[in-house]
């Protein structure tokens, strides 16, 4: 098996520096430019990093938890990498585009691997105009904010705030409220991947909301338009016996 050319990026944490120092003197750690594989060392946070750092380079990315939870990341491991690099299924997802214009009327664009979330700064509540597909939907959604996920981020802030798990491969983004006050009753929606959806943010000068992609944040938002951006993809590696489409459905059985 020929020796692959690995570049190994770590987060600050001790563990995962020195995780990197000891896989280095393993593998050797190749300059970027000559990468057939990244390896991101660190959290989840950590993956996203990575993963927007190097968004349509085209390099698969391996994850290996250094830190807590690790949903987008493989086991810790020093042996064998290059036969799991060899053997690891490839995902391959598109991101979120997040259009945004702030309440001076600059206009800002950012990419969302996991969710766009909309939240509010002061002790009012966000009031919020949805529409779908040039039609609006929802004419005033009054709470503290609102997600738009992705099925890979459905399992990080999304379901935090009791929105639904989507299989990896599912064509959908799901929109879910945080702490909705009106209506009471309504818990989200379902979308098509290529849908198109526009809120406006009603008196966005009082009533100041935030929209963050993942985590490169706007401040006082008024509208947001989120689209499916076909244009860039990523390649996310995993174990075979423990892929993200097993991990999304085991989490929806765990207690």
């Amino acid at each position: 098996m020929a020796v692959k050319k690995i570049t190994f990026i770590a987060s600050e944490t001790n563990q995962a520096t020195e995780a990197k120092k000891k896989l280095t003197e393993l593998y050797g750690n190749s300059d970027i430019k000559d990468a057939e594989f990244i390896v991101a060392l660190g959290g989840d946070g950590q993956m996203l990093q990575v993963l927007h750092q190097f968004i349509g380079s085209g390099i698969p990315i391996y994850g290996m938890n250094c830190g807590s939870i690790g949903f987008l990341m493989n086991e810790l491991s020093f042996d064998n990498l290059d036969k799991k690099l060899e053997n690891s299924e490839i995902t391959e997802i598109n991101p979120l585009k997040m259009s945004v214009t702030d309440i001076s009327g600059k206009e800002h664009t950012e990419i969302a691997i996991n969710e766009v979330a909309l939240t509010r700064t002061t002790y009012q509540a966000a009031k919020l105009k949805i529409s779908i597909n040039n039609k609006v939907r929802l004419h005033e959604l009054i709470s503290d904010g609102l997600l738009i996920s992705t099925p890979a981020g459905s399992t990080a802030y999304n379901l935090s705030a009791d929105g639904p798990i989507l299989p990896i491969n599912a064509r959908l983004m799901a929109l879910t409220p945080t702490s909705p006050f009106r209506p009471r009753r309504w818990k989200g929606a379902l979308l098509d991947i290529n849908s198109i959806v526009e809120i406006d943010v009603i008196d966005p000068e009082y009533r100041k909301v935030n929209a963050t992609a993942d985590s490169h944040e706007i401040m006082d938002a008024k509208k947001i338009i989120i689209s499916n951006d076909e244009t860039l993809s990523l390649k996310i590696m995993f174990d075979q016996d423990h892929n993200l489409e097993e991990r999304i459905i085991t989490e929806q059985f765990s207690s």
